[in-house]
């Protein structure tokens, strides 16, 4: 009879290798990146789920940034936000961008080359790494709300190009 995989039984799978490798706490991590959702599969590499789960969050933020830093193709919303970015804000998401840039060679190597360590390893600096980058976000949406109004509009004329 296959094993029953829920919450309950992930938060218990968790806390053995959290105790082992001295991981954040489960709700910590779920809060910002729902590893809740592996209680949904059966899994005997819980880390590299997790991994894969935190992989999956700075490749989104890496593309977003990516998109305000060099934006090819992208929606009017990019072009919006980045009219209210100052030079600060960009030397910020400049920043941001390297850390995630970064992260993902750190994957790339991980995804060769596993072991339990390194994958507790990996979690813990991204999680604590995640922490600063909130911070940065936080500060830039702040000054994109702030110049919303101000340098969203189009020269008054109705067209985008």
């Amino acid at each position: 009879m296959a094993k029953e995989f829920n919450l309950e039984n992930l938060k218990k799978a968790y806390q053995k290798v959290q105790e082992k490798y001295d991981l954040p706490d489960f709700e910590k991590l779920n809060e910002d990146f729902q590893i809740e959702k592996l209680s949904e599969i059966e899994t005997d590499f819980l880390l590299r789920e997790i991994r894969k789960l935190i992989a999956d969050r700075f490749f989104n933020y890496a593309r977003f940034v990516e998109s305000l830093l060099n934006p090819v193709n992208v929606s009017m919303l990019v072009f919006s936000v980045i009219k209210t970015l100052d030079v600060k804000g960009k030397e910020r998401l400049t920043e941001i961008y390297k850390k995630l840039a970064k992260r993902e060679i750190e994957l790339i190597e991980l995804d060769i080359n596993s072991t339990e360590e390194k994958e507790a390893e990996f979690i813990k600096e991204s999680y604590r790494l995640w922490q600063d980058i909130k911070k940065d976000f936080l500060s830039i949406i702040k000054i994109v709300k702030k110049n919303w109004d101000n340098k969203s509009e189009v020269n008054g004329k109705g067209y985008f190009g």
